[in-house]
């Protein structure tokens, strides 16, 4: 018969549930299964921490109320980090954040296509002569980028 093994947690720890506790010791915080520490990150890595509580989760060590209560955190953000953690694995907690590309309407671009606006073609036409979407055109117009030469009316 195999013998049961009580979880033995110690002094300082705080339970997340029978079996799985953290304890904060200085600027580390560690994870304690049973009586084993499991894991091990800084205080201050935020990304890390996200990463462990989704693995607790998805493993089935703990539940999303028990995480809550236990880090003080929201369930929206354990719902986001669980989320993350299932599409993209534990690597998707340190990729770089995603940033906006290269402006379009560079300087000398928009010198250009002044240009043709000065000569009265429109903005489909000088998207397609640019290589730029006419919608981007339009946008520079209306936040006064560019200006639209205006036919007299007679």
């Amino acid at each position: 018969m195999p013998q049961m093994q009580l979880p033995f947690f110690p002094e300082g720890a705080t339970e997340i549930n029978a079996h799985l506790a953290f304890i904060r010791e200085e600027n580390q915080v560690t994870y304690i299964y049973g009586h084993l520490p499991i894991f091990q990150h800084d205080l201050k890595d935020i990304q890390t921490f996200r990463m462990i509580t989704s693995q607790l989760y998805v493993n089935g060590s703990a539940k999303q109320s028990e995480i809550c209560r236990a880090f003080g955190v929201t369930s929206i953000s354990v719902k986001r980090a669980v989320k993350l953690y299932r599409e993209k694995g534990a690597s998707g907690f340190y990729e770089k954040p995603r940033r906006r590309g290269s402006v379009v309407l560079t300087p000398p671009v928009l010198e250009k296509a002044q240009q043709l606006l000065d000569e009265s073609l429109e903005l489909g036409d000088i998207g397609k002569k640019l290589d730029i979407k006419t919608d981007t055109l339009r946008k520079a117009v209306k936040a006064g980028r560019l200006y639209k030469v205006t036919k007299k009316k007679s």
